[in-house]
């Protein structure tokens, strides 16, 4: 599906990350991603999947839900071996991105290149901070998402709604004073439904999650129990 706007976006909202995970690669990418659509289209919450870019086409081919890519580059098409293009992404059938993961990080002037480059293309721009301040910084250039997540967090299974919920609300209270329509999600160890539920109650839209439902040993039954959380 390629779209010449953007999609809308619905709240609360649920990415998962699929990382590179080797429980959410090739086929199993497509598996979990249908899961996901499983749990999305009986609990009606908002679910996108950001698989690797080998996954994306066979993904997106699979399932209705919004597909994400994991990072673009901030380039033109042309002689840039290696990197990865807007264009490809949208063509392979994403209609977002993450952008400034703490796991693929970038300067500033790029994460703005980047968000301008998503919205000339369609593509929803969700760009990942580690801290209020600079959640504010990036609240300026106008991304349709922030997900606060601290780097020493993630993949702790220790949720930063819990762990750290004044980086949360100063985010929040930071990033109103200079842009009220991005969303904000928060990240980094969200493991449980009740972390969804406490994520949502110190005023986020939803959670950004990869190895809480990827690594999880029934990962439907946890995507429906963060969807349930987020009703």
């Amino acid at each position: 599906m390629k779209h010449t706007v953007k999609p809308r976006l619905q709240t609360p909202m649920i990415i998962i990350n699929f990382k590179t995970y080797l429980e959410a690669t090739g086929q199993k990418a497509v598996e979990l991603a249908q899961k996901a659509e499983r749990a999305s289209k009986e609990t009606g919450v908002y679910i996108a999947v950001a698989p690797q870019f080998t996954d994306l086409k066979a993904v997106a081919d699979a399932v209705e839900i919004p597909v994400f890519a994991q990072h673009i580059d901030p380039i033109k098409p042309g002689s840039n071996t290696g990197h990865v293009l807007a264009e490809a992404v949208k063509q392979a059938g994403a209609v977002g991105t993450l952008i400034n993961h703490s796991e693929r990080q970038i300067k500033l002037a790029d994460i703005d290149a980047v968000i301008k480059l998503a919205n000339e293309k369609a593509l929803i721009s969700c760009v990942c901070t580690s801290n209020p301040l600079i959640s504010a910084a990036v609240a300026y250039l106008n991304p349709d998402i922030i997900s606060i997540e601290p780097p020493e967090l993630i993949g702790t299974g220790v949720a930063v709604s819990k762990a750290q919920p004044e980086a949360v609300t100063n985010t929040i209270k930071l990033v109103r004073k200079v842009n009220n329509d991005v969303i904000i999600l928060c990240g980094a160890g969200i493991s449980h439904g009740e972390d969804v539920s406490v994520a949502l109650r110190l005023g986020t839209h939803g959670v950004l999650v990869a190895s809480g439902i990827v690594k999880a040993k029934d990962p439907y039954t946890m995507i429906r129990e963060f969807a349930d959380s987020a009703r």
